[in-house]
């Protein structure tokens, strides 16, 4: 049985994407940084698909807490087949309004989270010569947003750590590969009022938001299928950027 790890699957995309792979018979490990409560429903979830489901508490951008989660997966379930970096926050407001202490919240939870996990993720993988690295980056990281100066240079910084990685892998047969979301129907995008929600709607070619399902589907794609696909951003936003 293959094993999945997810940062950041207490709800939303990190969620669907969790579940994805446990209707697919995969081994699943989730973490979240905070909410325990909505974790352990995500586990209960993953487990009704008769598979089990490992879930840790903790701060991914803390080295001393990825070891610990990956210690406890790799004690219980072996090495990580896929790993799918998906822990991320964002901040709304001015840069000149912004505190140091959110800006390296936002780079310490989106970007170095990556680095860990990934980190502790290679070794294993290079030494069985194959594994999937798919890391969630948004299109802000791809044209940069207003007001969400550190969440788009989190989102960049993605990017192009995946592009990089991928070349650095590609040798010992390791895929990596980004989506960069448009906007998805998720509590990230709760906080907008209704017709600020249709504005942006009708800014979208395809007429809607995604759903984190479709978010979901294509990661289990590249996480099962694709082998000469590798050091892609693949922008899955509807027409939208």
């Amino acid at each position: 049985m293959k094993t999945v790890l997810v940062t950041g699957a207490s709800r939303g995309i990190g969620k669907a994407i969790a579940i994805k792979f446990a209707k697919k018979g995969y081994q699943v490990a989730i973490s979240c940084i905070h909410n325990e409560e909505r974790l352990m429903q995500t586990k209960k979830m993953v487990e009704s698909y008769q598979v089990p489901c490992i879930a840790f508490l903790g701060d991914m951008g803390k080295m001393d807490d990825c070891r610990k989660f990956f210690d406890k997966v790799k004690k219980q379930f072996g090495p990580v087949d896929v790993l799918v970096n998906n822990a991320g926050i964002s901040y709304i407001g001015l840069l000149q309004d912004m505190t140091e202490e959110d800006w390296q919240r936002v780079i310490q939870t989106n970007l170095t989270s990556v680095f860990n996990c990934s980190k502790l993720a290679i070794p294993d993988m290079v030494a069985r010569q194959c594994g999937k690295i798919i890391n969630i980056s948004s299109v802000w990281g791809v044209c940069g947003a207003s007001m969400e100066v550190a969440y788009s240079a989190s989102k960049g910084g993605i990017n192009a750590f995946t592009k990089a990685l991928a070349k650095e892998l590609a040798p010992s047969h390791i895929q990596v590969n980004a989506v960069a979301c448009g906007a998805i129907d998720t509590e990230m995008n709760h906080f907008l009022k209704e017709e600020e929600l249709l504005a942006l709607v009708d800014e979208i070619p395809a007429g809607r938001l995604g759903k984190a399902e479709e978010v979901a589907d294509l990661v289990y794609h590249l996480g099962y299928k694709e082998n000469y696909l590798t050091g892609q951003v693949i922008q899955l936003d509807g027409g939208w950027i």
